[in-house]
């Protein structure tokens, strides 16, 4: 079983990946509606892949994916960018912020659930030891 965090602040595009992750029964998603909480969320599930939107309520998601990057606990999560912020530069910044992968929404449902295959292969072969620090 596999926990994937979703942080988005809009309740349509949460409903959509929920009705997408339904039919994943090997996936447990949990949500948050704003960057602190789920970097709150993070710390305490650990989970195994993040999804996070750009543009959240107090902190963006560039600022969120930098805290748990830093953070020992969270910095092997893979974290992938969903968001409407489509143009070429805004995906290099996202990118170069450390972004596993960018997705662009309206989400494409067979890209979205590849990447996300991906991902969470990476993740199984990334997880960090329990109760370790990993090294850098």
């Amino acid at each position: 079983m596999y926990t994937v965090l979703y942080v988005e602040d809009n309740p349509a595009n949460l409903m959509l990946v929920e009705d997408i992750l339904a039919r994943r029964p090997d996936i447990r998603l949990l949500s948050a509606r704003d960057g602190v909480t789920g970097i709150k969320m993070a710390l305490a599930s650990l989970p195994d892949v993040v999804l996070m939107d750009i543009n959240l309520p107090g902190i963006s998601g560039i600022e969120a994916l930098k805290i748990l990057a830093d953070n020992p606990t969270t910095a092997h999560i893979p974290i992938v960018a969903l968001s409407a912020n489509a143009i070429p530069s805004d995906i290099e910044k996202g990118l170069e912020a450390g972004f596993f992968r960018y997705l662009t929404k309206p989400i494409k449902v067979s890209q979205f659930l590849e990447t996300l295959d991906m991902v969470l292969k990476h993740a199984k072969t990334k997880a960090a030891p329990a109760g370790k620090k990993e090294e850098i």
